[in-house]
């Protein structure tokens, strides 16, 4: 059998120095944006019940989860998602708060993706949910806050927009199956023309289905509302476009005109968006950095209705993004060596220069020789042995010698 001690397993990895600086940076910046603009922050358990997950119209894949029990047998789940466990959240805990509710995170997601997708399957994320509020406002309180935190990270960034109940009515005028709603999803997200085509290709020259069949191809500016709005739908699917076009107008006169595109083909795998739903890239990073949506309906599985809306950002990809080598640690200055039952005074000698500001480290060999060549090897230019008296030696005075 094979031993897989010393391996992570398949979708995760760790993280080391630099890398480790760069998340915490990128995380101070989005928390400074965050809690500027109102919002708190709070922390789901990364256990919750499969409950949590599966509900109708709002279930996530079954098969991209990692699964376990607990000692009564209950079905676990390593949280894969975190609005759903938010909305679970004020539904328990914040029912009696004063709406708007603001909150902030910053946890791991864990999914359990195909093998070979070349996914994490765990993801640090950081985002924002507005519970309680509706309307232009709210979404552009949420856009904005999203504009932020792109530039705080990626500086060059664009974001995509589009509207989650365009597609539903669609389908929903179809009289669909689940199952084939969510494969004509599936080749929309994906940009799959020719899968898609072939599931259309049975419903008809249907007005919703030469809709759907331009969906993916409709990216772009005002021209892609534009071909949008000559289809001349009705009911829910027209009221989907002429809000778009109201938001966008809307981000335009904030300034983030050059920022925006429209994708009509915007159709997020979690089912529970209502409305607005956008994704947030940076020229040469291949997948989305931040996506989010409005999804009015979800809090109200768990309890009282609640129209919310929110966002999550990709930590690995913020970190990435951050310039390289701006968060290298600074390298120790100093090794602080103990002569023989000198040791707690070495200690306090450390602890006296680190207060001060220097990055020192400590000696954990018996004799001075062997600090010496410590020191030299790891490039430390200067020694402090501390004994009866305390003597600094510099290093490069020493020539060759140890």
């Amino acid at each position: 059998m094979k031993n897989y001690s010393k391996l992570t397993p398949e979708g995760v990895h760790d993280v080391l120095f630099d890398q480790c600086r760069a998340h915490r940076e990128a995380q101070r910046r989005l928390t400074a944006i965050f809690a500027r603009r109102g919002y708190r922050e709070v922390i789901t358990p990364g256990l919750e019940y499969y409950d949590v997950f599966s509900l109708q119209g709002a279930a996530l894949p079954q098969q991209e989860m990692y699964k376990s029990t607990d000692s009564g047998g209950r079905l676990l789940v390593f949280r894969p998602d975190s609005t759903l466990p938010i909305a679970r959240m004020a539904a328990a805990r914040l029912q009696s708060r004063r709406r708007p509710i603001r909150l902030y995170y910053c946890q791991s997601v864990y999914r359990a993706y195909p093998e070979l997708s070349g996914r994490s399957h765990e993801a640090p994320q950081m985002g924002v949910e507005l519970l309680g509020a509706a309307g232009l406002r709210a979404d552009l309180e949420v856009m904005a806050a999203a504009a932020e935190a792109m530039e705080a990270v990626g500086g060059d960034y664009r974001i995509e927009l589009g509207h989650a109940g365009l597609f539903r009515h669609l389908v929903q005028r179809l009289e669909l199956p689940p199952e084939s709603r969510e494969e004509i999803r599936a080749t929309i997200e994906t940009k799959n023309y020719g899968a898609l085509g072939g599931l259309l290709d049975p419903l008809g020259d249907s007005p919703e289905a030469k809709a759907l069949r331009r969906l993916p191809r409709l990216f772009g500016g005002e021209e892609a509302l534009a071909e949008a709005e000559s289809w001349r739908l009705d009911g829910g699917a027209a009221e989907a476009l002429h809000y778009l076009r109201t938001l966008y107008t809307a981000l335009g006169e904030m300034g983030l005109g050059r920022r925006l595109m429209v994708d009509l083909g915007l159709v997020q795998r979690n089912d529970y968006y209502t409305g607005v739903v956008f994704s947030g890239y940076v020229q040469g990073h291949g997948g989305p950095v931040l996506t989010g949506g409005r999804y009015d309906n979800l809090c109200g599985r768990f309890g009282p209705d609640m129209p919310a809306m929110g966002f999550a950002m990709d930590m690995d990809a913020a970190a990435a993004l951050l310039e390289p080598g701006m968060f290298q640690e600074r390298a120790a200055q100093v090794l602080v060596h103990g002569e023989p039952g000198f040791e707690p005074q070495a200690q306090r000698e450390l602890m006296r220069r680190t207060a001060g500001g220097q990055v020192c480290e400590g000696s954990v060999w018996e004799t001075l020789e062997e600090a010496l060549e410590y020191a030299r090897g790891e490039g430390l230019p200067t020694v402090v042995a501390v004994g009866r008296s305390v003597r600094t030696i510099e290093i490069a005075d020493m020539g060759g010698r140890v």
